[in-house]
């Protein structure tokens, strides 16, 4: 009989609704064109008379049915569910244009309803927090590139702000996640089978056990783990850089010469492979970071496993979209970079059961924040509420009761 080793019934709807909102709500959908001339897609629900809307969205995520929404809008707040132009694919995603996105949103909310709360969930958080920093920013003050150095100026765009910002099982970044779930054992990119056994999480001899065991590893170990974790992050950078590199010679080439090989030289994107991205110790030695959480990943309950699939955070990428979204080193849309400017109101939910988002991650949020108004709940459940419906059903109360507090 085959084991089972994902986490979900369906992996694919874990941040969906299972019960549609009750009673007589509308669902207006909305076209947003934003002002690079891309599209974004947002659902707005309200039942009429409300002064004050939620908003939800993700980098990549389908949050068009989110779990918060029938919560909020049972308490008489508006809910607007947007989906990046990124939908479900992140492999060329660049986060400084996806604030474009978020801009397209927050605008169209402003011109129905006095006041916008941006909710972040999960990868949200880090994006309405990038999003937060762009748009308080003083006038001249926004970043006027990515992080592969290629021109885009935000200071040219509206960048509407908001009113307060709530943090879901928010991470401090993508970038941060996967600094500490990459497997540092792989010496060779292009071997995905490549091991360095002395740093192999996953041997028994470095101190794994597996489930229901929990892994125990000595902190010399996590002391070389941690290092060469952000030594591998630091080689792919390097890659990424090398790559963004020989595809503007080309473009210069091109320029000069005309010739058709440099043309297609100019356009062809060499996209990294990033193999082995579920590999944090603290998913399988439960003493590190304590929480109520059980074994395994966001992924599943075998990353042992998983760690060598297809399935993974960050797995194929062009080197711009690695740069700018997943590198942990390089990446803007990271809340310790993004805080010391979210002044706002802001209210943090904690999921005591996470499997993707540890107390101190928590901790590193509340303590990168300007603002001097700042909330924090626990409750317990996983990353999506689980494993019943009362962590979400929970988390949707303490969002609307704290709203109604702040009205």
């Amino acid at each position: 009989m085959a084991t089972r080793i994902g986490r979900y019934d369906n992996p694919w709807a874990v941040a969906e609704w299972d019960q549609a909102p009750a009673g007589d709500v509308r669902c207006e959908p909305l076209r947003l064109d934003t002002a690079d001339r891309a599209v974004a897609q947002g659902w707005l629900y309200r039942r009429g008379g409300e002064d004050t809307v939620v908003c939800l969205m993700h980098p990549r995520a389908n949050f068009s049915h989110h779990y918060l929404a029938p919560g909020l809008l049972e308490a008489g707040y508006a809910v607007f569910c947007e989906n990046s132009r990124w939908l479900g694919d992140d492999s060329s995603l660049i986060h400084e244009r996806v604030l474009l996105d978020v801009a397209a949103g927050v605008a169209a909310m402003r011109a129905r309803y006095d006041r916008v709360v941006l909710c972040g969930n999960s990868g949200g958080g880090s994006l309405y927090s990038y999003y937060l920093d762009q748009a308080l920013a003083p006038e001249g003050e926004r970043f006027r590139d990515t992080p592969a150095g290629d021109p885009f100026d935000l200071n040219r765009f509206e960048l509407p702000a908001a009113d307060a910002m709530v943090y879901v099982a928010a991470h401090p970044g993508e970038g941060h996640y996967l600094l500490h779930a990459i497997d540092p054992s792989l010496r060779d990119e292009a071997d995905p089978l490549d091991a360095d056994p002395a740093l192999d999480l996953y041997q028994a001899a470095n101190g794994f056990r597996e489930p229901p065991a929990s892994s125990r590893y000595t902190p010399e170990f996590l002391v070389a783990y941690r290092g060469a974790q952000r030594a591998r992050v630091e080689r792919i950078d390097a890659e990424a850089r090398r790559r963004v590199a020989r595809r503007r010679a080309a473009r210069e080439r091109w320029k000069e010469t005309g010739a058709l090989d440099e043309r297609r030289a100019s356009i062809a994107t060499e996209f990294l492979l990033v193999y082995r991205t579920d590999a944090d110790p603290r998913c399988v030695d439960l003493s590190l970071d304590p929480s109520d959480r059980d074994y395994g990943s966001l992924w599943g309950v075998r990353p042992d496993w998983i760690n060598y699939g297809a399935v993974g955070f960050g797995r194929m990428v062009s080197p711009e979209a690695w740069l700018s979204t997943w590198s942990g080193l390089s990446s803007r849309a990271e809340i310790a970079r993004s805080g010391p400017r979210m002044s706002l109101p802001a209210l943090l939910v904690s999921y005591t059961g996470d499997n993707g988002i540890f107390p101190s991650d928590a901790d590193a949020i509340a303590a990168s924040l300007a603002t001097d108004d700042l909330e924090r709940v626990d409750l317990v459940a996983d990353h999506y509420g689980f494993p019943s419906q009362r962590g979400r059903v929970l988390a949707a109360a303490a969002v609307a009761e704290w709203l109604r507090r702040r009205a």
